[in-house]
Formats: C-alpha cells, structure tokens, sequence
C-alpha cells in the first residue's frame, strides 16, 4: 500500500503540491533531475496575479475574480476551457495570501501588466524578482522539513524520473535513474515538470508541433525539455493544445552575444510601469500592454519593414519604480544608462523624431487625444528627451508552453477515453488548457501555486482514501503518522492542525495549544538545514546504497564549509575570463565555475556575464550568502586580495 505520495518536479509547482500534501498529514517525496530545486519559476520577473486580494482591497483597486477570469478567457481565446480557468482565477486570492501566510512573503507592490483590466500582479518590496523570493521561501522550507522529519518529507536531486509506472488504470510510482542505477518508488504520482520551450532535442516537441519557433532563442532553462509530456503520452494521457507556444516579445539581446540560444527576459512589468518599444526610427508601432503574442506579431512586422532593432526604453520614472531589475539587466551588460541625446545617437534617428514620438505619446497618456494603437494605460509619464533613459535591444523570444497534458478541475490526468487516471495528477506549465491561446503576465506563478495546491489536495485525499480502505490495524497506524490526531486531555476529540496556525481556524482555544510535529517544522526558524537526500527506498528496483528511506545526508552541512587561504588580485581574476577558464570574485572569495556552469540555477548565461569581473552587486541582488556554502562549497578556490571577506556563513 502506497506510504506517501511522489511528486515530480521543484520547481514553483512541484514545491506548492509537496507543501501541501504535507500541510494535509501526508508524507511526500520529491524527485528533481537538477542539482537544483526550482526550474524556471525562479526566472519569473514580473510577479503573481490575485483577484480581490488583501493587497488590493488595502490599496483601493476596485478589481473583481469575475473581471479576472473574463480577461483570463479573452486571452485565451477559441481554446478557452472555462472550468480551469474558474478555478485559476477564484482561487487566485487564496494562492497568493497562503504564500503570504505561511512562507512570510511579502507581496504588497501590485502593477497592471497587459490584457489586464487592474493592477492584479504581485510582488514584494523588496524589489528582487518575485519568482525567486517565492520560489526559493519554498524550497528553502521544504529542505528545512527534510532535514526535521525526514519520515515525513524526502527529497532527491539529479534524480532523472524515466516512466510513470501503472497498473491498468493506476499509477503506481514511478523509476528514475539515481546515479547510474535504476529506482523505483511507489505511491500516486504528482508530475510537475515543467513545459518543452527549450526541447531542441531529437525528439523535440517544438519542432512537431511549432518547427516555426525551432531557431528562436529561449528564456528556459535546459532543463525545459517536455520529459513529463513525452512520459505522460507513452502512457496514453493526452497533449493538448500542443502547438499553443509563447513568444515573449521582450528578449534581450546581449550586445556581446546577439545570437545566444538562452536569453534573458525583459519583464512585462518594466512596459507595465511605462516602459515604450521603438523602432530604429524612434517611432512606436503598438500598444506596448497588448497580449505578449500580439505585441511580437508586431515586432515580426517591424522587422519586415526593416525597422530594427526594436529597443525597449524607460524614463528615469520608470527606472526608479523598476530599480532592481534594471540594475540587474545593466549589470550583466544587457541594459544601458543614457541621457536622451545619448538615446538619439544610439537609435541614430534624430532629435526631432524622439521629440515628436514623447510630444505625442503625453498627449496620449493625459487623454487630450486617443492613442492610434488604442493604449489605455499610461504610467510615469510625461516622457521627455531631457532625461535619463534605461536602454535595451529587443527581439521576440521563446517563453512558455501552454499546450500540455489534458486535466480536470481537480488537476487529475485524463486517459484516452478523457476520465481520469487513478492516482495519477499534473500540475504547473505541464497542464495543458489552464491559460489556453495565449497566457496572461504573472499567471505563470499563479498556475503553479493554484494548481500545485489542487494537485496536492487531490492527491492527499486519494493516499488518505487507500488508507481507509485497507485493514483497520493498517488505517490505525497510518492515522498515527498523519497531522489528523487524538488530543489526550478530551479522549475522543480530533482535531486538525496546520503549519503555524496558518490556513485553518482551531476547534478551540486549547486546540491551538498542542502541537504536533507538522505545525512546529512549519513555525520554526529556519535552520541550517541539508539540501539532498540518496535515493529513497526501491521496489522493485536497485537502490544504491543501502540508505535508509528518506535519509538526509549531511555532504554539505554549512558549519564545515570553509575558505581557502590562497589569495589573488582582482587583476589575476580578470585574466580567467572564457567558458573554458571560467573565475568570479563574490563578496570577497574568489569562485573557480568553469566546470560547474552548468548547475548553475541560472544557467550558464547568467555566469559568462560575470566573467573575471567582481559579481559582489549582482549576487546580492538575486541570493542569500547562503547558497554558496550549501549548494557550491567546492568552487570557493580563495579570498579576493585586499578585499575583506564579507560572506556570511
């Protein structure tokens, strides 16, 4: 009988599902097939939708669930499923005020990005991407778990999940590859693995189903190769919507590499605070907030004029409200600060066209005459040439799949006759039919979090129901495991607790009193925890070693991590500046990557911006001291000369 259930994926989605089986009793266990947890929901930039959230009621935004889905469905056009997106979009408040709640995330800043009727996107004050503060306050808490109750939360890295394993209409578990050998894990099955945007594969999806975006650049990691799908439909599940295939319009474009495959995305939020797109003329061309697939249906034409290249151009207004991105895009060298006779020269268009385009676009945004490509909102405006501008090359960019693997509402996998499989779910940018022709700006994160927790709440009820369906003495042991317990001074009464006291009211004053095992992991500070864990428990299978199931190895505590004496100048750095000799100073201790570029969470690209050069601003940006010490102890080679060390570990 199934123990616990498996969920396949860390990213965003994944994570969602794994806490919420554990916040409903159930045991999870998580399989990643990077050294890393999180996927591309750490790249996500502009934020997470809600309709009628807390922040919005606080902050006076007259926005409605119904005006949510209405937008959600008109973007999603002639292959709109309407009872997916009731339950993307009704659900929305509840999936960002639980990351509120229970992962203490701050997502009170709320912007407008395109196709929406309100500000509904949400992110913190803190200015760092939203994808990343959310994504790594969930993975950073499920290490925590497995660290504390192992027996209850397992998770394995570079753990390459090959089939779902099924026993006529039921999965079963799944075998992955561990290391060189084979493992088998049982329990139902949760595929969060992400979308195929960056499947340049043998077998590519993209070029089946959209061999017109196969040569465009991506913004996935390589990890985006459609390996659930591909799975999923061995076994007889359906892809949907297949050919449905974001292209983002707002790629940048490296100026030291213009022909990269993976590129970095220029968030929405940056045209959502005023940013304008021009073409080598100095003139706009559409309506910068329409739907991402129209805006770069535009830019193709542009470049059928011959009008590149396409720049994406912020006020010092703008640049303020977005400061962290665009001091991160400038520090990888993909964004550029000008005056506006600077901006003149290097669109090579004149004074006097940039003059006509800003005179005419503030007439615009003050209503004294109607925008010719219909923009509705206008935000930090006026624009006027004497400014300073943030810069940036643009061009349209592979960005996320919508097509994917049929579900239901409750995030189940449909069989070839549509009913569901048995124990079997799918959630985040493998399901297919949430957004439909075309995704909405920050419904990304929202659908893995909505359907991460639908997929966990499915998936617990069905362990729970095996439960009780088996032996009395079986159902009395297992109810022994799960947060559901007998409180000793009332015999007889159950009550339920949650992490935190979060997410559920109490039966009672003195309910709120005891504490089981799940609300005291979930409420304590975060410790110095593990990040891997060996291959759980086989059946049917090899198991490697003989670990105990779920053990959560110690190879990189943090309290044995030290720096190397050795020293080198910034100067002796500088000349370690290829792919092939690879070296970044970070906050005083000198990094030696060459070989470890690709376990970057980042990708590789994010490292070949920083080569030979002092990263210190740019990593303080995006991560915590932390992360070095436990996630790459071994690429410490050294201290920077001259420079105090001021890594905190």
């Amino acid at each position: 009988m199934p123990e616990r259930v498996i969920v396949v994926g860390g990213g965003l989605s994944g994570l969602s599902a794994a806490h919420t089986v554990y916040l409903a009793g159930g045991n999870v266990v998580l399989l990643d097939k990077n050294n890393f947890m999180g996927g591309n929901s750490t790249k996500a930039t502009s934020g997470i939708n809600g309709a009628l959230t807390r922040t919005q009621v606080d902050t006076s935004i007259a926005d409605s669930v119904k005006q949510f889905y209405d937008d959600t469905l008109k973007s999603a056009r002639e292959k709109a499923r309407p009872d997916l997106i009731k339950v993307l979009t009704y659900k929305s408040a509840a999936a960002v005020e639980w990351l509120q709640d229970v992962f203490n995330l701050d997502l009170t800043l709320v912007s407008r990005l395109g196709g929406h009727s309100f500000p509904r996107t949400h992110r913190g004050h803190d200015r760092k991407f939203p994808g990343m503060a959310i994504t790594y306050a969930l993975m950073q808490r499920l290490e925590e778990l497995a660290e504390n109750e192992p027996d209850r939360v397992t998770f394995v890295k570079k753990a390459k999940v090959s089939k779902v394993n099924m026993d006529g209409n039921t999965a079963t578990g799944v075998t992955y590859d561990f290391g060189g050998e084979e493992v088998s894990v049982d329990g139902p099955v949760i595929l969060a693995t992400g979308g195929y945007a960056a499947d340049f594969s043998e077998t590519s999806l993209l070029k089946k189903h959209r061999p017109d975006t196969f040569d465009l650049s991506t913004t996935n990691g390589a990890h985006a190769t459609g390996d659930g799908h591909k799975m999923l439909m061995n076994i007889g599940a359906n892809g949907i919507d297949m050919e449905s295939v974001q292209v983002h319009p707002t790629g940048l474009i490296d100026p030291k590499d213009p022909g990269a495959k993976t590129k970095f995305l220029a968030a929405e939020a940056l045209r959502g605070e005023g940013g304008l797109l021009l073409n080598n003329k100095g003139q706009r061309f559409t309506d910068e907030l329409e739907h991402r697939d129209f805006v770069s249906g535009k830019m193709w034409e542009e470049k059928d004029k011959g009008t590149w290249p396409i720049r994406l151009i912020l006020n010092s207004k703008a640049s303020n409200v977005l400061d962290f991105h665009t001091r991160h895009y400038s520090g990888r060298g993909l964004m550029k600060k000008m005056s506006g006779k600077e901006l003149v020269e290097e669109i090579g268009c004149g004074e006097d066209a940039l003059n006509t385009t800003f005179a005419e676009y503030n007439k615009y945004a003050k209503g004294e005459e109607k925008d010719p490509f219909n923009k509705k909102y206008f935000h930090n405006f006026p624009i006027e040439l004497d400014d300073d501008f943030h810069v940036a090359l643009m061009e349209p960019v592979l960005h996320f799949t919508m097509g994917g693997i049929e579900i239901n509402d409750q995030a189940q996998c449909l069989n070839p006759e549509h009913n569901p499989f048995d124990g079997l779910f799918v959630c985040g940018e493998l399901a297919g039919g949430v957004h439909g022709a075309n995704r909405l700006g920050g419904s990304s994160l929202l659908g893995c979090v909505v359907y991460g927790r639908v997929a966990g709440e499915s998936a617990s009820k069905y362990l729970f129901q095996q439960v009780l369906n088996s032996s009395g003495g079986q159902a009395a042991v297992r109810a022994g495991q799960i947060s559901l317990h007998i409180d000793p001074n009332t015999p007889g009464k159950v009550s339920v607790e949650w992490g935190a006291g979060v997410g559920a009211g109490s039966t009672d004053a003195s309910s709120s009193s005891s504490s089981s095992s799940s609300s005291s992991a979930m409420s304590k500070p975060r410790q110095q925890g593990q990040t891997s864990a060996g291959p759980v428990k086989a059946s049917g299978g090899k198991s490697g070693d003989s670990e105990d199931p779920g053990k959560v190895t110690k190879s990189n505590d943090k309290s044995t991590f030290t720096i190397p004496d050795d020293e080198y100048s910034l100067e002796e750095i500088a000349k370690h500046n290829t792919k092939e000799d690879l070296w970044i100073a970070v906050k005083g201790i000198v990094l030696k990557v060459t070989d470890w570029v690709d376990e970057h969470p980042g990708g590789p690209q994010a490292l070949y911006s920083h080569m030979g050069k002092d990263a210190t601003e740019e990593f303080e940006m995006l991560h915590d001291d932390e992360v070095i010490p436990k996630y790459a102890p071994n690429i410490v080679i050294g201290k920077v000369k001259g420079q105090e060390v001021t890594l905190e570990y």
